[in-house]
């Protein structure tokens, strides 16, 4: 988890060492990266509005690492 204070940024890797090949926005502010059909990462725009300040240092999340179809991720 990375968490930029200047673009009120959270960067949720999943994956390291992969580079995103497709970003898919699934609302405004939360993009999902994809390599290939591998989900390798979240990203959460407007973090200090969505999340506590205790949770931009350190997220718990549950996800799948493939998924055919987008879906919605609420944090």
């Amino acid at each position: 988890v990375n968490y930029d204070p200047v673009a009120d940024t959270v960067y949720i890797y999943l994956v390291k060492g992969k580079k995103s090949t497709r970003t898919i926005e699934v609302e405004d502010g939360l993009n999902i990266d994809y390599a290939g059909k591998t989900l390798i990462g979240i990203e959460i725009v407007g973090a200090s509005k969505r999340l506590a300040k205790k949770d931009l240092e350190k997220i718990t999340l549950t996800v799948p690492t493939y998924i055919k179809e987008p879906v919605a991720i609420t944090v």
